[in-house]
């Protein structure tokens, strides 16, 4: 790269990072000595070692490349998948460490005292013919930054945007030389490396829905985190995780699966969230055709939620997942603002039964005209999304000023929209909760939130057994236990 240095600059220019080619990226790899590994490519051609090749000086760097195209060969090198798909984590993790071991056998340490060894590989399919589904695929590097370390390793999940099966196969090359170079050269900061595999990519063709950061190097990465960075940056629409806080690939967990899902803020998650995921559930699992072996439920946070003056509070994120893992959740974050949005993204995934818990306020709310201005079909066309199959909507009562129980049958909407949501309500796409406990509905998350960081006693009654104290003991939203025990 060019030394900017001694360049002219004239008044009122800025300074600007200046991001290196992907050829540029390929050859400071290939000049540097000890980088050495190989590279195992499935699916869409050898894309990303033959930028390295063309770069010059690659047999320095390139131990071996190869690809077992066959399912055959595939098999016999990396061993049979229990599902029988090529195109799996499992699948990737195999192909790293069965490359990575062949290196160090074949490579002998006496011979080879300062080489970094590294195995970079994808598992990916391509546009189908009809072009109908677009492709999706796992692409991971496990790497050493001293000879004598341990590995670390980093794995991406990726979904095809692009219409053209070559188009595809370029933004791998790309996007397999971005992961390399920032494994070396960008490891120190993992937030940013997210950002640069997007260097000479754009979002509109390639989508990373999941990370996994791991490895001596990464010790501190705390992959919900990175997670986040992920929807923060605009690389995908949402995010999830299992209930031991692990990342997973949504269209892994969601295929083919009955889902109730409950949006909320759960700053922090009370009895009455909690009494909402029961009772709906209970009434998803009576629906024809809903098993509960076969049916997920999922607590959905948007990132407008995870919003502190503007900027997302890091902090408080990990703080509501936490908790929400801790009672055995599955978290979604995602960027919807509406939720005919959430219903289309879970539609990707499953044709099986939708069902979604919420509060009365938030149905009226639904019904504001507002939020659908930005559409050509405006309502109409949000809530033909919304519940254009048999979607329906577990309505938790709500608590007038006045003590009155506000229901599906007494609500009120704005007049231009009664008729419409009578149409909904009579066709049974709202449902009321009926079982439910009236103490529950004096509780609101945002009061037991300044209960908290005010050192308030009382508090702990509002919440779901264990979550008070897990509250206090990890310190979560601010809480000071020595305020709260001066107080009590």
């Amino acid at each position: 790269m060019k030394n900017l240095e001694n360049e002219i600059r004239l008044k009122g220019d800025r300074d600007i990072e200046q991001i290196p080619s992907i050829g540029d990226k390929a050859l400071r790899i290939n000049l540097n000595e000890n980088i050495y590994g190989t590279f195992a490519e499935i699916g869409a051609g050898q894309e990303t070692v033959r930028h390295f090749f063309r770069a010059g000086g690659s047999s320095g760097t390139i131990a071996k490349a190869m690809s077992a195209y066959d399912k055959d060969f595939s098999d016999a090198i990396y061993g049979i998948e229990d599902d029988g798909r090529y195109v799996t984590e499992s699948r990737l993790r195999k192909m790293l460490q069965h490359e990575i071991e062949l290196v160090e056998q074949r490579l002998k340490r006496e011979k080879h005292p300062n080489k970094l060894f590294f195995s970079y590989a994808n598992t990916v399919a391509t546009i189908d013919f009809a072009k109908q589904y677009k492709g999706h695929g796992w692409v991971g590097i496990i790497f050493q930054l001293e000879p004598d370390e341990a590995y670390n390793e980093i794995i991406i999940h990726i979904r095809f945007k692009e219409t053209d099966a070559k188009l595809q196969q370029e933004t791998l090359g790309k996007l397999g030389v971005n992961l390399i170079y920032g494994a070396f050269y960008k490891y120190n900061d993992p937030k940013r490396l997210l950002r640069y595999l997007y260097d000479h990519i754009d979002k509109d063709q390639l989508e990373i829905d999941t990370v996994n950061f791991s490895g001596p190097r990464f010790e501190d990465v705390d992959n919900r985190l990175m997670s986040l960075q992920l929807v923060k940056n605009g690389m995908t629409d949402a995010v999830m995780f299992d209930p031991t806080g692990k990342n997973v690939l949504p269209a892994q967990v969601l295929y083919k699966k009955n889902i109730l899902a409950l949006r909320g803020s759960f700053r922090p998650v009370t009895k009455v969230n909690m009494d909402m995921y029961e009772k709906s559930l209970q009434m998803f699992l009576q629906e024809s055709k809903v098993k509960r072996e076969n049916t997920l439920v999922v607590f959905e946070i948007t990132l407008s939620n995870l919003r502190s003056d503007g900027e997302i509070d890091e902090r408080d994120f990990l703080d509501r997942a936490e908790l929400l893992c801790s009672l055995g959740q599955t978290v979604l974050i995602s960027n919807f603002q509406e939720y005919f949005k959430v219903v289309e993204y879970f539609s990707d995934y499953t044709k099986e039964r939708m069902g979604l818990a919420m509060g009365v306020n938030n149905l009226i709310d639904i019904f504001d005209e507002k939020y659908y201005r930005h559409l050509s079909g405006g309502i109409l066309e949000a809530f033909g999304k919304l519940f254009y199959r048999d979607m329906k909507v577990y309505l938790y009562p709500m608590e007038d000023e006045d003590g009155t129980i506000l229901t599906s049958q007494n609500l009120k909407v704005h007049p231009r929209m009664k008729e419409l949501y009578k149409f909904f309500a009579y066709n049974g796409k709202v449902i009321d909760i009926t079982d439910f406990d009236k103490s529950h509905l004096k509780i609101f998350s945002r009061e037991v939130l300044k209960m908290i960081s005010k050192g308030q006693p009382g508090w702990e009654e509002m919440l779901p057994p264990g979550i008070a104290e897990l509250i206090k003991r990890d310190h979560l939203f601010g809480c000071d236990e020595s305020k709260i025990v001066e107080k009590v």
